[in-house]
């Protein structure tokens, strides 16, 4: 329908809209989606021909809320693989480099003269610059980035879940579950789940408690990389062969929640916890990293993914009653989401007590870091498993569209054909919730892939054809969008070692 509607529109002069898809033909509604991998997924309210009626405020809540998501949870880990000093500093840079590359995204319609591309998406322009491998390479990768997100979401609700079952169990049983485990001893514990073996084994637990036959029990049967990412298939497989989700799209407020709950459970536990800061360059001493460390490359790979939103923003913006201020209400948003980035890994990182604890105790989901006792913690990841509950449907139906809407012509071929692509995809994240349960390196593996065409490449080497077609390709823009496809090819290169 998307070729039919676009070929009808090329056969009169652009300025002529007698051949424009009427009405009838356009998707309605409750069948437009927006999404930002890890961010949030949703129903667009309204979708009509020409600019919506949000203001500039609402335009930039809406990119703001749409980038935020779990990638929230690494980015303090992230810090600690690259230094304080240079965490920040990356974080700022890979803003500003992702916020440039996004404008490119934006201005890439206006630099077709000859087509009317006021109803154009991003793989539209991709399409019209590459042909049909611009259209199936965007398909690859955004598949990439939505399987690579459901599979990081499958993590972290096995990872909640089991957090949550534990806390209940040690509630009912009064068992303090910080005494297994390298803990700090204080009204606020933070604890070291990575310790290594010696006077606090990681499976403490089992050897405290051994005589215990109901504890026992437990930990057979509520082991979160051998039972739990299983229990989670009776509740999520079936609601992935759903036709429709545009229920689970009514709990999208849920994300916007349990940002502003992170935000406030950081704060509360830094003024408690206070700062613990010592500033090396490049010596590594007992329990703290140095601020300049050669493994900085991990969080330019989460950060590609946390600013990620390049393949929906010309869809945000569209909504935007002044079209005029595009480019100041994304710089705004991408700012806002810098300062909120900075904010959550700045405190966690400058927070985490050390000594007794070292800063490489801090997890890849720093949630992790506080005991599953922990209240405000227990709260935290109520919300997050139940918002990551609903954002998945709906993440397996917009993956379900591209693959199937594109080989079969339908989204909804057959029950078989629906099961099937589920099964894979659930398989997939149970095999790494098992088998290797690290967020961040998923994170930054997927956001490295897909950041490779939507950040890096496609932004730049459109802008380059568009200027070239036009004779004002200069050399030091040619040498400048070069190099940001270099760094691009190097994120995800250097990601296989490190």
């Amino acid at each position: 329908m998307n070729k039919r509607i676009h070929y009808y529109s090329r056969l009169t002069a652009p300025a002529d809209k007698a051949l424009i898809a009427p009405d009838h033909v356009v998707p309605a509604p409750e069948e437009c989606y927006v999404y930002s991998p890890l961010g949030s997924a949703y129903k667009l309210q309204s979708y009509t021909e020409g600019y919506g009626k949000n203001t500039s405020l609402v335009t930039i809540f809406m990119i703001w809320n749409t980038m935020m998501g779990t990638s929230i949870l690494s980015i303090p880990w992230g810090i600690k693989q690259a230094g304080f000093t240079t965490g920040m500093c990356v974080i700022m840079l890979m803003g500003i480099l992702t916020l440039y590359c996004c404008y490119r995204v934006v201005k890439s319609r206006s630099m077709i003269s000859s087509v009317d591309t006021s109803t154009w998406e991003y793989p539209d322009v991709c399409r019209y610059y590459f042909g049909s491998f611009g259209q199936w390479s965007s398909l690859l990768f955004s598949l990439v980035s939505l399987i690579g997100a459901m599979i990081v979401y499958w993590v972290l609700m096995s990872n909640f879940l089991f957090n949550t079952g534990r806390f209940i169990f040690n509630f009912i049983h009064h068992i303090n579950d910080t005494d297994a485990v390298l803990s700090t001893n204080d009204s606020n514990p933070v604890i070291c789940p990575s310790a290594g073996s010696g006077d606090h084994p990681n499976n403490g637990s089992m050897i405290f408690y051994a005589n215990d036959t109901g504890l026992e029990q437990f930990e057979k049967w509520w082991n979160k990389s051998k039972t739990v990412p299983f229990y989670l298939i009776g509740l999520l497989l079936p609601l992935l062969n759903f036709k429709s989700p545009s229920f689970f799209s009514k709990f999208n407020i849920l994300g916007t929640v349990s940002v502003l709950y992170l935000i406030f459970l950081v704060t509360f536990k830094a003024i408690h916890l206070g700062f613990h800061l010592e500033f090396h360059w490049l010596m590594q001493t007992e329990y703290f990293v140095p601020e300049i460390r050669f493994q900085f490359p991990q969080l330019t790979g989460v950060l590609t993914l946390a600013f990620f939103i390049h393949n929906c923003i010309i869809t945000l913006l569209k909504n935007n009653k002044n079209q005029e201020n595009n480019v100041r209400d994304l710089s705004i948003a991408y700012m806002l989401v810098t300062l909120t980035y900075l904010y959550i890994g700045v405190l966690v990182f400058a927070s985490f007590p050390s000594p007794p604890l070292t800063k490489d105790c801090i997890e890849q989901n720093f949630l992790d870091n506080f005991p599953s006792s922990d209240i405000l913690s227990f709260i935290a990841r109520i919300f997050l498993l139940f918002q990551m509950m609903t954002v998945y449907p709906l993440l397996g139906y917009l993956a379900r569209v591209q693959l199937l809407g594109h080989v079969f012509g339908d989204v909804y071929p057959s029950i078989f054909h629906v099961l099937t692509l589920n099964l894979i995809i659930v398989g997939a994240g149970v095999i790494m919730a098992c088998f290797y349960p690290n967020i961040g390196g998923i994170i930054r593996y997927s956001g490295a892939a897909c950041g490779l065409a939507f950040v890096f490449i496609y932004p730049s080497l459109i802008y380059m054809i568009s200027l070239r077609q036009e004779d004002r390709l200069t050399w030091p823009k040619l040498i400048f969008h070069i190099f940001i496809i270099i760094l691009g090819l190097a994120n995800l290169i250097v990601q296989f070692f490190m």
